[in-house]
């Protein structure tokens, strides 16, 4: 009886949205305000305001505030906030449509790619004509799309329904490959060796608002389409012959979502490196206390997965200030004990049910 309770409690939406609203704005005050100069959450109020609203007159504000706001911790923060919502809400429509709590991501092989891609771009040192430093993430999300394909193209072959279990394991299989593809180049290269590995373990670190424009029209695009997707995810995620029943074109939804998931991941892992754990935990987590309905997971699981990027790069560059940590490190140190506690709370469910 508590248990229920509980669960209605969380899953009343306006509690809901309330709750993962409150802990994204709190994330995003923290990651500004704290660091090794310390900015008072009153002047960053005042200086978001200044820029929001430059008609209104503010006190004056010291300009090492400003400066460290605009230029340095806020684009950061942001950007965080964007590489975990990505990911989040990727996680979310994989693990419904592949109706497995496994699944996110990675999963389907299209981090791999999208790793391979700037691995391969900082081994050959590649500058594309009229791109130039943004050559790296452009390459990445151009090599994720080309695994997705190779992945569904793949999975077509061996079984022309493309049935779940066959997308699991050739997404497995490709990621396994292309992992050990990105081992082969790290052991050939040389002076490159550091930028590679650092590159992998992620980092949101000295990439200003460049990257957040490049990043803010794939979210949006991915995000849009999986929202409008959101119907059919819910009949997918009770099988495919009950989705095909009730009118789903199962085959056809199936690529749009899986192509929207890789736009999604592959801009994330573009701009950020290999962040584990984010589309793996949060969408299982969010689906644990407000319920299965993807109208409302896909967004809760963006808002709850921007707060909880963003604490994890605030613990990154924090806990052993001044060296800062790789964020990928702190996801999968805090994101890999509360996965195993879910797994055993679920096993323990199904042992008592």
């Amino acid at each position: 009886m508590r248990r229920q309770s509980i669960q209605k409690f969380f899953q009343n939406r306006i509690i809901a949205y309330s709750i993962a609203a409150i802990f994204l704005i709190i994330s995003i005050l923290l990651g500004i305000s704290i660091g090794t100069v310390k900015v008072p959450i009153q002047t960053i109020l005042k200086i978001i305001g200044e820029k929001l609203l430059p008609f209104i007159s503010f006190d004056q504000i010291d300009p090492m505030y400003t400066n460290i706001v605009m230029n340095i911790r806020l684009p950061r923060v942001l950007l965080s906030g964007l590489v975990g919502a990505a990911l989040a809400i990727a996680g979310a429509a994989f693990q419904g449509l592949l109706r497995n709590p496994l699944a996110d991501p990675y999963t389907l092989g299209v981090s791999s790619g999208a790793s391979v891609g700037a691995v391969v771009t900082l081994y050959f040192q590649l500058s594309l004509p009229f791109i130039g430093p943004f050559t790296l993430p452009l390459l990445s999300i151009l090599f994720s799309f080309l695994t997705i394909f190779l992945v569904l193209t793949f999975a077509r072959k061996i079984e022309p329904t493309m049935k779940v279990e066959t997308i699991i394991l050739t997404g497995i299989i490709f990621s396994s490959f292309l992992g050990a593809l990105i081992s082969l180049m790290i052991a050939l290269t040389g002076e490159e060796l550091r930028q590679i590995i650092g590159w992998l373990l992620g980092s949101v670190s000295m990439r200003g608002w460049d990257y957040i424009k490049i990043i803010l029209p794939f979210f949006i695009l991915g995000t849009i389409i999986l929202m409008l997707n959101a119907k059919e995810l819910n009949a997918m995620s009770f099988g495919e012959e009950r989705a095909h029943h009730l009118g789903v074109n199962v085959q056809k939804r199936k690529l749009i979502i899986l192509t929207a998931g890789s736009i999604l991941t592959g801009a994330a892992v573009a701009v950020s490196g290999t962040i584990g754990f984010v589309g793996l935990v949060i969408p299982h987590l969010s689906r644990l206390l407000w319920g299965p309905d993807h109208k409302h997971l896909l967004p809760l699981s963006i808002l709850t997965g921007s707060g909880f990027l963003i604490l994890a790069d605030l613990i990154s560059r924090t806990i052993i200030s001044p060296t800062e940590l790789p964020i990928g490190v702190i996801t999968a140190l805090m994101g890999a004990p509360v996965f195993a506690i879910i797994l055993l709370h679920r096993k323990r469910v199904e042992r008592s049910g």
